[in-house]
């Protein structure tokens, strides 16, 4: 399967990759205060989400598929407000690819975090916990496809 990046992703990159280093940060606390709290279905049910435990934090994941044979997957997360970093990964991940087929997620770059530039801005632990949330997003669709 060839990687690419959906045009959406791309573009949340794209506007990373154009700012001064400093300002990368900034941008990233912006998808944090933007990020969706979860359905009221999961509002304290975080035991019915997958725990990312490669994560600092407490941040929990669930993905939701349509019926098709290339369904379509809206992702959720869960993640507490004093995790700004962490929150606003998932908010990039979830504007560039929730709602998008399982096939077009399954072929983005794992390399996404390293994308943004953040590098030098974030420890390489929360850095490794952003490539954790995007693997496990991954694992949980070919689960869902091969079950």
């Amino acid at each position: 399967m060839a990687v690419q990046t959906p045009p959406v992703l791309q573009e949340i990159i794209d506007d990373f990759q154009d700012m001064h280093e400093p300002d990368r940060l900034e941008l990233l606390l912006e998808f944090s205060d933007n990020l969706p709290e979860p359905p009221e279905r999961y509002a304290g049910h975080e035991e019915e989400m997958e725990q990312v435990v490669e994560c600092q934090t407490p941040l929990f994941l669930a993905l939701e598929y349509t019926d098709e044979q290339d369904p379509e997957v809206t992702i959720i997360v869960s993640a507490p407000p004093e995790a700004p970093t962490t929150r606003g990964f998932a908010g990039v991940l979830l504007e560039g690819l929730s709602g998008h087929n399982a096939s077009t997620i399954l072929s983005v770059p794992d390399d996404v975090p390293n994308q943004l530039g953040l590098t030098n801005a974030l420890t390489p632990l929360r850095l490794r916990g952003m490539s954790a949330l995007l693997g496990r997003i991954k694992r949980n669709i070919t689960e869902h496809l091969n079950a």
